[in-house]
């Protein structure tokens, strides 16, 4: 199957997914222009100068005008305030996505401001971040191999829904689809909490009056498990706003699970904690060996 192509892609938001959306097009000759919308000038000049992105444009209206394909990959509590500003310049060819972690208000804020333009929205979720953000973070092959979610409405085409899935099969992705609420309870649990877990046990040490002693014996375990409380603090600040009762639910799930680890310790329970420790492992290592599918 020959690749699609796009003559102008306009990308809100030349970040780490934003940008590696741009040089994942451009990898595969699919498109013909990238016109980068951001906040940060310095960003955009990173991205001018990597390649990344053809040229800036500060108004998102002005850079959506002519494009095939829109990617919107602001922090999600920006979205809103974008599809306003671009409602009335997208065209009738014109392709719109996100790429944000949740999907529930992502879907009510289109529907509020979209207007006739709402069945060209196709939600989307790459599930292929880092720690880093910016252009500079940037890279061609970010969605190599990775699992994109797509939670179409019911108002869109099945064609429009299929260019959206060739759009990211192009970037080297796997696409997958479920509703905008399944998506928002499933990355509550495997996402969003493993966020806020990291950035606790960071923020609680920092803290602490020997807090100097605690990260200088810090090692490869403590690294491991809080790499991701270096992602950017805007973003799943929005994150915890937007799926805070399906994240909520899952804190408490979380809880009730540390709540039994430690009556298990308080009493001396080794067998037990080894019986909880032997499936957790057992369960990772099969996520890790691939046995688990959606």
């Amino acid at each position: 199957m020959a690749a699609p192509r796009y003559g102008r892609v306009a990308v809100v938001g030349v970040g780490l997914i934003g940008g590696s959306f741009a040089l994942a097009l451009k990898r595969a000759g699919a498109c013909d222009e990238v016109v980068g919308v951001g906040r940060d000038p310095a960003n955009l000049r990173v991205a001018l100068e990597r390649g990344v992105i053809d040229r800036s444009e500060p108004d998102p209206a002005q850079a959506v005008k002519g494009a095939d394909l829109v990617l919107i990959a602001t922090p999600v509590a920006q979205i809103a305030q974008t599809f306003a500003r671009i409602a009335a310049s997208i065209e009738p060819q014109t392709l719109v996505m996100d790429a944000g972690s949740t999907k529930q208000d992502v879907v009510a804020a289109a529907r509020a401001h979209l207007g006739q333009r709402l069945a060209q929205f196709v939600p989307a979720h790459p599930i292929a971040g880092a720690e880093h953000s910016g252009a500079a973070a940037a890279q061609a092959d970010l969605f190599e191999g990775r699992r994109v979610v797509l939670a179409p409405l019911a108002e869109n085409q099945r064609d429009l829904v299929r260019r959206a899935e060739e759009a990211w099969t192009v970037c080297g992705a796997r696409v997958f689809r479920m509703s905008a609420e399944e998506h928002d309870a499933v990355f509550a649990a495997v996402s969003h909490l493993p966020h806020v877990l990291a950035y606790a046990l960071v923020h609680e040490l920092s803290e602490r009056g020997n807090a100097d002693q605690l990260f200088g014996y810090a090692a490869g375990g403590f690294r491991d498990f809080t790499r991701i409380a270096s992602s950017h603090p805007e973003m799943w600040r929005d994150i915890c706003a937007a799926n805070r009762v399906a994240l909520l639910a899952e804190i408490d799930r979380y809880g009730d699970k540390l709540g039994e680890l430690r009556a298990l310790i308080e009493r001396g329970d080794v067998a037990g904690l080894e019986r909880i420790f032997s499936d957790a492992r057992a369960a990772r290592d099969r996520w890790l060996n691939g046995d688990f599918e959606p």
